[in-house]
């Protein structure tokens, strides 16, 4: 944390604190010897919350008031520009205004030191409002240029309803006084430059005379009378900055203590030297707002990868789904040819005569006509290869699923192939007992010409790739 000690000669005694560094300024406050602490503080405690500091080169506020297109970057808080041109100031209000943005961990502190009794007071120069969310108690909060959480009209000084403020805000119009033969311009009671600080702020510059302990942050201590605050301070009060750099001749007192770098980073160390670290990131936690359920116009405003997301999910869900029906088909098919051939064999074995020859040749011939009956029934249901398209049903088959029936029913008529090689085997050896059948068989005529009528032979009309 930068430098944990004061700018004077290191060999100079303290006279309040043991040492010149955080762990000392702990032990002062556990010890019970800190009961009166004054705290001052500037733009620096809000930067960590989003709001931005005035005067940063890059990123303050000044700098992102260009596009306003001002003579200077400070007219926009000066009461002559403002009569003639209030559009400005609105527009920048917007980007300011409370309500936008979550109180940071040291406004926490401010509001630990107050619960436990501590917090003297509290002189701020910013006009956030993120004390008051934090916590803080309106009567220990000196707001020395003003705030957003009054609004009255520059001529007549009538106070102005806030939700009507808030409306003009959002829509970044001008509202005007509302009291009768007025209609002056309406701003918040924030203080522009020319115009007087609050009169609290005055009758309260004795309380860091009483003060046990200061504790000075994120404040460059350049503006008048703010600036002169610490000063009021007794030679004895221990002093404490915590800011990214040295300001405002603290430092040069033997109890002075620096805590050089960012804010919330100083006030944890701090914390943790009191004992109270934990109790202040619990504390800091009930500040964050609650998620509000998203609305329609949210739901609807997603990111591409959440899009991309869900389209993937819906993609792998549907070819799921269409596997399983696949899968499904091809349990059915296979069933049903098996019982077509199941179904063939048994009305063959009633059909053909007893000859034990005859019976393998008219066996054979019987299951190939009822395979092309059966085949050109199948064609109807999937689809017969010769006709101008498929029909309905067979158009929900991929082609996975024709080339199995292919391949299937192929394996069915190389079995009938291999039979015929068992006929044709056996023949010899039978003879005599084709010669006695040949009478009541039929002939090979007859059954060639049976050949011709079912088709051409087997399942040649359908499969062209099997003849």
């Amino acid at each position: 944390m930068g430098q944990e000690q004061s700018a004077i000669d290191e060999n100079t005694p303290t006279e309040t604190l043991d040492s010149r560094t955080v762990e000392a300024v702990g032990k002062y406050i556990k010890d019970g010897r800190a009961q009166r602490i004054v705290v001052m503080t500037g733009a620096g405690i809000s930067t960590s919350a989003g709001i931005p500091d005035f005067r940063s080169p890059e990123t303050g506020l000044y700098a992102n008031l260009q596009r306003l297109k001002l003579p200077y970057a400070e007219a926009v808080f000066t009461l002559d520009y403002f009569r003639n041109n209030p559009l400005p100031f609105y527009i920048l209000a917007q980007e300011l205004y409370p309500g936008k943005f979550r109180p940071t961990i040291t406004h926490a502190f401010i509001n630990l030191l107050s619960q436990k009794g501590l917090l003297l007071k509290l002189f701020t120069q910013n006009i956030d409002c993120l004390e008051r969310e934090a916590g803080v108690p309106n009567d220990k909060i000196i707001e020395a240029h003003g705030s957003f959480a009054k609004q009255s009209c520059i001529e007549c000084k009538a106070s102005y309803p806030k939700e009507l403020m808030l409306k003009a805000i959002n829509e970044k119009s001008v509202p005007h006084c509302l009291e009768d033969n007025c209609d002056g311009l309406v701003k918040p009671d924030i203080v522009f430059f020319g115009e007087q600080l609050p009169s609290e702020f005055f009758t309260s510059m004795d309380l860091p005379a009483e003060a046990d302990l200061c504790i000075v942050m994120g404040t460059s201590l350049s503006v008048a009378p703010f600036a002169r605050l610490p000063q009021f301070c007794t030679d004895r009060t221990p002093r404490v900055l915590i800011n990214q750099e040295a300001v405002g001749g603290l430092g040069s007192r033997p109890d002075d203590v620096l805590m050089l770098g960012d804010c919330d980073t100083g006030v944890r160390k701090l914390a943790e030297a009191c004992g109270w670290l934990e109790e202040l990131e619990s504390m800091w936690a009930k500040t964050a707002p609650e998620k509000q359920p998203k609305t329609d116009k949210e739901k609807a405003k997603k990111s591409r990868d959440e899009q991309l997301q869900e389209e993937v999910e819906k993609l792998t869900k549907e070819i799921e789904e269409n596997l399983r029906i696949e899968q499904e088909q091809h349990q059915w098919l296979n069933k049903h040819v098996d019982n077509k051939f199941a179904k063939i064999q048994e009305e063959t074995e009633k059909e053909v005569p007893t000859t034990p020859a005859t019976q393998l040749s008219l066996n054979q011939e019987a299951q190939r006509q009822r395979l092309d009956k059966d085949v050109v029934v199948g064609s109807s249901v999937f689809g017969n290869t010769q006709s101008d398209g498929p029909s309905q049903p067979a158009k929900k088959l991929d082609q996975s699923q024709h080339s199995w029936l292919n391949q299937h029913m192929g394996n069915k008529v190389a079995r009938l192939q291999t039979e015929d090689s068992i006929e044709e085997t056996l023949q010899p050896a039978s003879a005599k007992l084709e010669n006695e059948a040949n009478s009541e068989s039929p002939s090979a005529s007859q059954t060639e010409a049976s050949k011709t009528d079912s088709g051409g032979g087997g399942l040649q009309h359908v499969f062209p790739h099997l003849g």
